[in-house]
């Protein structure tokens, strides 16, 4: 039962202890705790509550007793010993750790049971209270696995007389997923859809296909012949519409903005055909000392890129008859030119055999941005347009094709598979396939890029077998 006087009192102290026991003292502007709480006996009678002897609780081996804060240390010392003397009572402070853990007494507890104490935590093992000495409180997010590319193409199309030429361009991937294969003196149309091959044109024994490009809708395709003219024909009815002639020699070549067909010939000129006038060109561009063999429009139709045999890099605008920059740093030809879809004015191209780098370039002002030594030489680029990451294709002397990302240039994955230099690129029109074609004769389909609405690498279909087939 409770006392009369602990209920007068409005205290509820355990039995055996008067409230004159304890009393608060204030003496200039601080406390001192005075009290006579002795721990109760064994035989202690009923009460409404238990207390502990805290004398042998050993609250050091589990670290409880108190270090000095830095925040209020200094602050509220006599608060704090009040406290700790009204808690865990008077004879708490007697208690020495390094005293209770020096007894070998069989109550005390094994060194290694309940330990939580920092000095047992190493910064990669966090204790299970989650904060320990030397380990971040902001839980790190583990670094993302790497996206997986497969290692080995979909499909191999047969191409003979594909020809091992560093300077021709003679595949093209149409928005309307058409495959243009320039093999020999003929075009063939490969049909992604349904796999079905249509030869478009031959061009005869006194010439050859040197170069072929796909208008942006798709419906016609441009093709630059070893005579120097220019062909445009209907892709679906297989039918010549326009000849353009204005070079002297191979146009090897082309490049299509929303109106304007751009082509760079051997005879180091760019022309620049309109075909809604009836002239053969409506501009010539003279800058390149040797023969032009990459050429980009922006995909803004802005500018203009092109790259020689001259290891030259120059970017033309709109109206210009001379280059607007002319970037020397590559040390042999230039043909890999990619202008990057995701930033404004962002240009990536590649050097030969004696350069093997990509560089890239902000075309506003001119600088270079960064210089990647792949160890091979560069023959082609191409942006993903699906997420920030490019491929590029190479020949001497590992002919291998190289996904990277950008701007980190961390390499995601590096393809091999064709036995001769890499030279010809295009991408579906989804952006999750490229082609490659090389002079070993053979066209391989690649699934490198994951497509833009799932970020994940698209899954093999029926349209994909691994058999091998012929283009012709």
């Amino acid at each position: 039962m409770d006392s009369p006087q602990a209920k007068r009192s409005g205290l509820n102290l355990p039995a055996g202890m008067a409230e004159r026991s304890l009393r608060l003292e204030s003496s200039s502007g601080s406390f001192r705790a005075i009290s006579s709480l002795s721990s109760p006996s064994k035989t202690s009678t009923c009460s409404d509550r238990f207390i502990p002897c805290r004398s042998s609780s050993r609250l050091h081996t589990f670290g409880l007793i108190e270090k000095g804060s830095p925040v209020k240390e200094g602050a509220n010392e006599a608060y704090s010993r009040l406290l700790k003397s009204e808690l865990f009572g008077s004879d708490f402070g007697s208690f020495s750790p390094a005293g209770s853990q020096g007894q070998g007494s069989p109550m005390s507890p094994s060194k290694n049971m309940l330990r939580f104490k920092t000095e047992h935590s190493t910064p990669n093992s966090p204790s299970i209270f989650g904060q320990d000495a030397g380990y971040s409180s902001e839980t790190s997010t583990p670094p993302k696995p790497p996206r997986k590319v497969p290692k080995t193409p979909h499909k191999v199309l047969d191409a003979p007389s594909l020809q091992d030429d560093f300077y021709l361009n003679l595949v093209d991937w149409s928005s309307q997923n058409t495959l243009a294969v320039g093999l020999g003196t003929c075009v063939y149309l490969w049909s992604a859809s349904n796999c079905k091959v249509t030869k478009l044109c031959d061009l005869g024994p006194n010439d050859g296909v040197c170069s072929v490009q796909w208008t942006r809708e798709g419906s016609y395709i441009s093709i630059g012949t070893n005579l120097g003219q220019v062909q445009i024909w209907d892709g679906s009815q297989c039918k010549k519409v326009r000849t353009m002639g204005g070079h002297q020699t191979r146009t090897g070549v082309l490049s299509w903005n929303s109106r304007i067909l751009a082509s760079g010939s051997r005879d180091r000129n760019i022309l620049q055909h309109d075909l809604r006038v009836s002239s053969e060109f409506v501009n010539k561009l003279v800058g390149h000392k040797s023969e032009v063999c990459g050429l980009k429009w922006s995909n803004d139709d802005r500018e203009l890129a092109s790259g020689g045999n001259d290891n030259q890099l120059l970017v033309w605008n709109q109206h210009s008859q001379q280059p607007v920059l002319r970037l020397t740093e590559h040390t042999a030809a230039v043909k890999a030119i990619a202008w990057s879809p995701h930033q404004s004015g962002l240009l990536a191209s590649g050097g030969g055999t004696a350069d093997r780098c990509i560089r890239f370039w902000n075309t506003a002002n001119g600088h270079q941005l960064e210089c990647v030594d792949t160890g091979s030489q560069v023959c082609n680029l191409a942006w993903s347009k699906n997420v920030n990451e490019l491929v590029s294709t190479h020949g001497y002397s590992q002919n291998q094709i190289m996904v990277w990302k950008y701007p980190s240039m961390g390499k995601v994955a590096t393809l091999t598979g064709h036995t001769m230099r890499v030279l010809y690129l295009a991408m579906s029109p989804d952006g999750q396939t490229i082609v490659t074609g090389a002079g070993d004769e053979t066209l391989r389909f690649w699934n490198i890029f994951p497509s833009m609405k799932t970020q994940t690498p698209v899954r093999d279909t029926g349209l994909w077998s691994l058999g091998r087939t012929q283009i012709r």
